[in-house]
């Protein structure tokens, strides 16, 4: 137990007991006697074993155990030990880091890539206070993470204990489901109700708030909870009576069995007749096109089912957030540039999973023109900014996935003039061919970052699985790195997080050990995941890490000076990182003018060290170019 956790509670903080006390010593009498004849001492004493060492923590990891849980992220707290120490004890590999924000992002990379809930544990106040930013990250993206915190007792929450605070109304707003454990024997329902609410309907983030007396051992909390001396007489007999009371009523049949698998999961699906009539919708189409979104890639619908139906279907489309990869590289049905244009020619557009929100420029980037088929499991996200911008023909609140396998089988056998889909691959052609353009320009000032982005591109593995994190490096990236394959791609999504970059690839490597992690990160993110480098060594996590160092936070300058004529708060220095990383103990290498001609053999003994069970930083020193100019930042 704690130090903190060790304050006794005096009686006169109880109003319970101020009653008692204030009607008189009869009536105090009177109610002790009712209670010792009613045998209310006896029964909490029968049903309570006293001289058990299990806790609290051993039910936590026998709910995640039976949710296939094989990773808790953390970092340690006198909280939270218990649950941790049990999950260990289980096979359950808990992995700490160096800030609580990055085992939440490292819990979201799990529930991404495995389509299962992403679970971290934090301790109370400042620990839970730490993940806010990934927690809305999650509930931005929808992912199903499941938050463990630690909790003041329940005896001395809102009497001033270290680290107590409200936490329940500072996730309410961030999660799907929020609950306060109160009683032993409420643990194990309560996660089963989270995790399953995590992953129904729209997933997201879900909080179980677990105070440290229902964690704990029953004997180490009724040597806290009850202290050796108490007042004499009639005050000390109504305070043990109160507390026993409430030792009695946490641990009251705790060790019951009770189930602990996964209660069954409410996902949405179309109605036949909705289906039957985006069937006949699309039908009529002569230049339909498809955006494709996260959700797709959700459960039940596996990644290669997609795929096969997305090429029955035949009809071209563009990837986006978690979809990127789905169709793996350089399929003909897969459209990467000019998606504003190609939008305002397509006669049907299918928004599958895709949102009407500032990536669509608000709905706007559509035409009157087009009939638009939307399909989310989200009703708010579905019909975001209708009848303002756009107006959908076929609103359907369902899962995607299925949504998508079953239009595909309704429309078997259609075909699609083959002139639409090679004038949007023309329009990729010849935008592909500005981009080698630009990478051929000398900039003033060490690498030219269309020229190393498309050596990436040509060096990255066909295993790789690419972790995105920063502004302008990233950016660009995006047009010209291409992920390998499904669930191959991760990025903050549309909250646009720096910092993610170090905790999705810590959990991206352990949820696919046999996958080449490789990260991007803008310099300015870089600064945020640079520590969890000590992670990486402790745990033995190789991941590979390339940062586009151009001394700056150069997607807010790049609108900031030209409009406000000011610089100010954007600079950053030409940092050493891979200096900094070796350290940490990492391989470290760099790319600047001096060894431009050597950028893919850098790459390639970067990509060597990785292999062999080291992380590795390479810092890229590069320019400034005119690829994004236009772009904007809010």
């Amino acid at each position: 137990m704690t130090s903190h956790a060790a304050e006794t509670p005096a009686p006169e903080g109880h109003p319970f007991l101020w009653l008692l006390l204030l009607a008189g010593g009869t009536l105090v009498a009177a109610l002790l006697g009712a209670a010792h004849r009613l045998g209310l001492f006896h029964r909490l004493a029968h049903k309570v074993d006293k001289t058990s060492v299990r806790h609290g923590g051993e039910k936590v990891a026998a709910v995640l155990r039976a949710h296939g849980v094989r990773l808790v992220f953390t970092l340690v707290g006198g909280h939270i030990s218990p649950l941790l120490v049990a999950c260990e004890k289980l096979g359950i590999r808990v992995v700490d880091t160096r800030h609580e924000v990055t085992a939440v992002f490292a819990a979201d990379a799990v529930a991404r890539l495995t389509g299962t809930v992403g679970v971290a544990a934090v301790t109370a106040g400042p620990g839970l206070t730490n993940t806010v930013t990934a927690v809305k990250n999650a509930q931005v993206a929808q992912s199903p993470v499941l938050l463990l915190g630690g909790a003041a007792s329940t005896l001395l929450q809102k009497r001033g204990a270290l680290q107590a605070i409200d936490q329940m109304s500072l996730f309410r707003p961030l999660c799907k489901f929020c609950a306060s454990v109160r009683r032993v024997r409420d643990i194990v329902p309560t996660l089963r109700a989270a995790i399953a609410a995590a992953q129904s309907g729209t997933p997201g983030p879900v909080f179980v708030e677990l105070p440290l007396d229902v964690l704990y051992p029953y004997h180490m909390v009724e040597k806290e909870m009850v202290p050796a001396k108490l007042p004499k007489g009639l005050v000390g007999r109504v305070v043990v009576w109160y507390l026993q009371n409430c030792l009695a009523n946490l641990f009251v049949g705790a060790w019951e069995p009770q189930p602990e698998g996964p209660l069954p999961l409410d996902i949405p699906q179309a109605s036949l007749q909705q289906v039957q009539r985006c069937v006949e919708i699309l039908s009529r189409a002569k230049r339909p096109l498809v955006l494709l979104g996260s959700q797709a890639l959700l459960p039940p619908v596996h990644a290669d089912k997609l795929r096969a139906a997305m090429e029955s279907l035949g009809v071209p489309c563009f990837l986006g957030g978690m979809a990127r990869g789905l169709l793996g590289r350089n399929h003909p049905l897969h459209i990467r540039q000019n998606r504003g244009a190609a939008l305002k020619k397509a006669d049907v557009v299918i928004l599958a999973g895709a949102v009407c929100d500032f990536r669509l420029s608000y709905g706007r980037v559509l035409s009157r023109k087009s009939k638009i088929i939307v399909v989310n499991r989200n009703r708010h996200d579905m019909l975001l900014n209708s009848d303002i911008f756009w107006k959908p023909q076929e609103a359907v609140q369902g899962d995607v996935g299925s949504f998508m396998l079953k239009l595909a089988e309704g429309l078997r056998g259609q075909t699609w003039a083959p002139d639409w889909a090679e004038e949007l691959r023309e329009a990729d052609r010849q935008k592909e061919q500005t981009f080698r353009e630009k990478a051929a320009v000398q900039v003033a000032q060490h690498l030219n970052p269309v020229r190393v982005l498309q050596r990436v591109e040509e060096t990255l593995p066909d295993n790789a699985l690419l972790v995105v994190d920063g502004g302008d490096f990233v950016a660009t990236a995006a047009y010209l790195v291409q992920p390998r394959g499904p669930l191959r791609w991760l990025d903050p999504g549309a909250f646009g997080t720096l910092g993610v970059g170090a905790g999705f690839a810590l959990g991206a490597k352990l949820c696919r050990p046999d996958a080449e992690v490789w990260c991007l990160f803008g310099d300015g993110a870089f600064g945020y995941s640079l520590i969890e480098f000590d992670t990486f060594i402790r745990h033995k996590i190789p991941v590979m890490a390339l940062v586009g160092n151009d001394a700056g936070w150069t997607q807010i300058s790049r609108e900031q000076v030209p409009r406000l004529g000011s610089n100010v708060a954007c600079g950053l220095a030409y940092t050493d990182y891979h200096k900094a990383a070796m350290g940490l103990g990492a391989k470290g290498f760099m790319l600047s003018r001096d060894n431009e001609d050597q950028v893919v053999k850098v790459l390639r003994d970067g990509q060597q060290q990785c292999q062999e069970g080291h992380p590795v930083v390479v810092n890229i020193l590069i320019g400034r170019t005119d690829f994004r100019d236009g772009s904007i930042s809010v």
